[in-house]
């Protein structure tokens, strides 16, 4: 008798936990994103723009790999006896203007859509949904970020770092 009860405790025990991982596991419902409405000539030069970067070497700064206290971000190399500035072959490439971008789709997002800060609700009323995306600034906290997620779903216009809301 007792280790009947004591299967049936286990038993409803073990159904919790899955109760929970499923109650864990479900992922929300998928949004579908919001495309800007492009002509052929701007996405064929995203497309050109994206196969550059695959290409271009990265830019890091001179000697960053000599002293820790340099980061490998960009410094443009000034000194006289510079070998980066002498653009000696064995020295890392340096940015120059060839390595540009197209100027029609400079600044651009990568999905096309053209950047528009936002910090509070009311910046999203000159948004135009089919050219302009949103990106949320990152001193806008939780809850107002919630509200203006919502704000832009109902209005269609695409968030760039929605997160995990």
């Amino acid at each position: 008798m007792i280790m009947a009860k004591e299967k049936k405790e286990v038993k409803a025990a073990s159904d919790v936990v899955k109760e929970k991982k499923e109650a864990v596991t479900k992922t929300p419902p998928t949004r579908k994103k919001i495309k800007p409405q492009l002509d052929e000539g701007t996405r064929s030069l995203l497309d050109k723009r994206k196969e550059r970067y695959d290409v271009q070497p990265h830019f890091k700064r001179g000697e960053w790999f000599r002293y820790k206290k340099l980061g490998t971000s960009w410094r443009r190399p000034r000194a006289v006896t510079n070998k980066q500035r002498k653009n000696l072959k064995y020295r890392p490439s340096k940015v120059r203007i060839g390595f540009g971008k197209p100027s029609k789709v400079r600044g651009l997002h990568p999905s096309g859509f053209i950047e528009v800060p936002v910090h509070r609700i009311e910046d999203l009323e000159g948004i135009d949904p089919k050219v302009q995306a949103a990106r949320i600034g990152a001193t806008v906290g939780t809850r107002k970020r919630r509200s203006i997620v919502e704000a832009a779903d109902s209005k269609g216009i695409r968030i760039l770092n929605r997160g995990t809301m």
